[in-house]
């Protein structure tokens, strides 16, 4: 009892947790109400994917920096893989490709801006080194290009080339995989020493930055049951997501790219933002700026090449044009807002503005 209490301690959104059982509960027993169900899967998934989060920072604690630098890297959006596998498996290749271009553009601008906004209302001027930003920022500047090229021989319409996009897509998708991998290797291997910030101040309560330390066994076994919860709580949304659609007169579009990509980035959201009033922003850019890198080029590529063995339809890269035109904008605005190495509230205050403006834009679309 005493190490549960422990666990729910640390993830402030675990009063949440209570979604989980009644998610459950309606789904079972409200099946003439998705809507409700709809609400309630996505309430369940915020806390789980946050203490996803929250095991995965202990097991990395406790396995050395460079392992735990990798499971940070390649877990750090499990919730958002986990739900668009299981919209993947059931053929909504749609939702998926919505879902990545939301994760993406709310992690550059909503996550990213909330955690300058909270942190400059704590800190005047708050500064980070460039490096590692810009690695980042190029990397999203390469993933844009990949969808961009497939995106327009599918609008132009002409059929040898609509054809050819999946066999496109898998190439590059290998190549993109390739790249995430060297860049694993360039951050935590050989160039390590550039994406390090300065070391947190001691606060004297023992517990450092990783808050109290975890057993190896009870940091895998959180991880696999809160993983076993979200597959079960993915499966029910996106069981009821076209439903909800409906009730609420939303367009499929907007429901992807701002319903369940919010979802799905809660547990960055919060842990930025954390990061940022603490003055880490090295870590709360790289958890930001990373988060939307490891969608581009690892998420993606990753379903692209596990469509072809597991979905009704091969899945391609081949976005729409508001996707690409979102996903393209969100990389430049970033850009431009970040090169300095330096933020305030206000530059946080311009971020979300522009996630607003491209959310307002999504739900204007119609359904």
């Amino acid at each position: 009892m005493r190490t549960l209490r422990n666990v729910l301690a640390e993830a402030p959104l675990a009063w949440l947790l209570f979604a989980v059982p009644v998610a459950g509960w309606a789904h079972h027993s409200r099946p003439d109400s998705p809507l409700l169900v709809f609400v309630l899967a996505c309430v369940a998934i915020i806390p789980l994917a946050g203490l996803l989060g929250l095991a995965t920072e202990k097991l990395a604690a406790r396995v050395g920096e460079g392992i735990g630098g990798f499971l940070n890297a390649t877990l750090g959006n499990a919730a958002e893989l986990i739900i668009a596998l299981v919209a993947l498996r059931a053929g909504m290749l749609d939702m998926v490709k919505a879902s990545l271009t939301g994760s993406i553009i709310g992690n550059l601008l909503l996550v990213l801006g909330a955690a300058f906004l909270a942190g400059g209302l704590r800190h005047k001027i708050q500064t980070f080194a460039t490096v590692g930003v810009r690695l980042q920022v190029g990397m999203m500047a390469l993933a844009a290009l990949a969808i961009l090229v497939p995106s327009i021989f599918v609008a132009t319409g002409v059929g040898e080339l609509v054809d050819r996009s999946v066999a496109f897509s898998v190439v590059v998708s290998v190549v993109l995989l390739a790249v995430y991998v060297l860049s694993l290797v360039f951050t935590l291997g050989t160039h390590a020493h550039l994406f390090r910030g300065p070391e947190p101040a001691a606060d004297g309560g023992g517990e450092g930055e990783h808050g109290t330390p975890w057993t190896l066994s009870l940091a895998i076994g959180v991880m696999a049951v809160v993983t076993l919860l979200i597959v079960w709580m993915s499966e029910i949304l996106v069981g009821t997501v076209e439903h909800a659609s409906t009730a609420l007169g939303l367009s499929s579009l907007f429901v992807g790219v701002v319903v369940v990509a919010v979802v799905g980035n809660a547990a960055e959201h919060s842990t930025a933002v954390l990061f940022a009033i603490r003055n880490r922003m090295e870590v709360a850019l790289s958890i930001a700026i990373g988060s939307s890198t490891q969608i581009a080029l690892f998420v993606a590529p990753l379903l692209v090449l596990l469509s072809l063995v597991m979905a009704p339809a091969p899945m391609s890269l081949a976005f729409s044009g508001v996707e690409v035109f979102l996903v393209l904008a969100a990389t430049f605005v970033a850009s431009i807002l970040i090169v300095d190495g330096k933020s305030t509230w206000f530059t946080g205050v311009q971020l979300i503005a522009m996630y607003l403006v491209m959310a307002i834009t999504v739900f204007a679309i119609p359904a």
